[in-house]
């Protein structure tokens, strides 16, 4: 039986429902030359979504229909990121959408209804929740990257991403029947408290290694990274800035709700399998970065890198490394929207700027947009005073005082090996000529792009001063 209770529990998941049929509805009436309409549309729809997430958050947990929908501090600050990571994607993409004769409303309702996936699934208080929230963020994410169908790369990217998707949610599904089989129950929370009693010990640690191979898909972590360098490259930039994000802030939300929720009591076994997977993930992410001569590819694999620092904080199964996992994955999501607007106000109609070397001499151009770029990969680096050095040194802490040390000089040795890839573009920036006969970079990139995009590259310096306040409020939701 449902109760009032229920629905004031999940109504900024119901409202954004509601919205994303609107703004579907409302576009099919819209003409093309008022496309604009449905764009600033649905900015407002995520905008009010942010209110009703910070203004209606309880000062405790509650949960909904019977335990299946959880609301908590986790859950706000991951919604609110997606949220504002998903509007800083939609002012960014624009005029690259419209320059390519992609500006179309299909592009902004799936990106809600994904949205609205990931915000199922940081809030699920159950197996069933968990896999709902999944298959409603992946489906309309595959369905974007193909969104230009006139691409060849495009459509083999998307083809990609939807088979290795598919065979990741068919683990992830059949690790959680594994679990149903042994303790009988969905709920995460009774999963917890049977996990000690069940008289099915090997079938529930069967179970695990299949969630953890979902989780690390989810994550795109060394051995299951194959997909994120092809649907990287392969995708229209806006939706790589999108996928580069929003399902790495998912995945946090994931592996807290299936890990420690769901299987604390054995912690032991997955917290091994994470520092493992951590240990892979930055040498290869760093050590294959370097080799990249395309920029989207290089941040894909810069990403693995990342999400190894991720791990990182994860193998420590302790409010002090889940705290640090979820203040370094904000600071994460944030620093690649930086990079990869960059890349969209340099393009133009019939020029993507994707090759590192479409950056050549790019400082004698465009010298504000050299400083943005800088400061991405300054931060992703984790260079002091940038926000992302704050975020390495939690994590690197936090895996010390779990008892990793091995694994904190790992990442100390592979973050050194990642400065060389970050400090050749800034190289290419400021120190090359640019090449003869080269294509134009794009003179007067859009004013709303252009002062979102220095406003976020200028927050990668003073969120330094805040980020104190961030991990306090990380800290509390743990």
């Amino acid at each position: 039986m449902i109760s009032l209770n229920d629905l004031l529990v999940i109504v900024p998941e119901l409202y954004l429902t509601a919205a994303a049929c609107l703004v579907l509805l409302f576009d099919v009436f819209v003409k093309d030359e008022q496309r604009d309409a449905t764009h600033w549309m649905a900015i407002f729809v995520l905008l009010v979504a942010i209110f009703l997430v910070i203004a209606g958050q309880p000062p405790q947990t509650v949960t909904a229909f019977g335990g299946m929908f959880v609301r908590d501090h986790m859950a706000e600050i991951l919604k609110v990121t997606v949220l504002i990571a998903t509007i800083l994607m939609f002012v960014m993409a624009r005029p690259w959408l419209k320059d390519r004769q992609l500006f179309i409303g299909e592009f902004y309702s799936l990106s809600i209804f994904s949205v609205l996936g990931v915000m199922l699934l940081v809030s699920a208080g159950s197996l069933i929740t968990v896999y709902l929230g999944l298959e409603l963020f992946s489906l309309p994410a595959f369905a974007l990257v193909a969104l230009n169908r006139e691409s060849k790369l495009s459509s083999e990217a998307a083809i990609k991403f939807f088979v290795l998707g598919s065979l990741a949610s068919g683990l992830l599904l059949f690790g959680m029947s594994l679990i149903y089989g042994a303790t009988g129950t969905l709920d995460l929370q009774a999963i917890f408290a049977a996990a000690g009693t069940t008289a099915h010990p090997h079938l529930l640690q069967f179970g695990l290694v299949f969630l953890v191979v979902g989780i690390g898909f989810e994550f795109g972590a060394v051995p299951f990274h194959m997909w994120l360098p092809d649907v990287y490259e392969g995708a229209p930039t806006p939706i790589a800035m999108y996928i580069s994000a929003v399902p790495k802030l998912a995945a946090v939300g994931l592996a807290y709700r299936l890990l420690e929720v769901g299987m604390g009591p054995f912690a032991h076994d997955w917290r091994m399998m994470l520092a493992i997977m951590a240990a892979l993930s930055l040498v290869v992410g760093n050590v294959v970065a370097i080799a990249q001569a395309n920029l989207k590819r290089m941040l894909a694999y810069s990403t693995i890198s990342h999400m190894g620092f991720v791990f990182l904080a994860l193998s420590n199964p302790s409010p002090e490394g889940y705290s640090a996992a979820l203040f370094y994955a904000v600071c994460f999501a944030l620093m690649e929207t930086v990079a990869f607007g960059v890349i969209l106000a340099l393009s133009r109609k019939g020029f993507d700027c994707e090759m590192i070397d479409d950056l050549k001499g790019l400082n004698q151009r465009s010298p504000w947009f050299a400083g943005m770029m800088a400061i991405a990969m300054f931060s992703l680096a984790g260079i002091p005073p940038l926000w992302g050095f704050a975020a390495k040194v939690l994590v690197l802490k936090a895996a010390i005082d779990g008892g990793m040390l091995w694994l904190a000089i790992v990442a100390i040795i592979c973050a050194i090996i990642g400065l060389f890839y970050y400090l050749r573009v800034v190289k290419v920036m400021y120190f090359d000529a640019p090449t003869e006969g080269a294509e134009p970079l794009a003179a007067k990139p859009d004013f709303t792009l252009r002062w979102l995009l220095s406003i976020n590259a200028l927050g990668l310096i003073a969120m330094i001063g805040f980020s104190g306040v961030l991990y306090a409020w990380c800290q509390a939701a743990f």
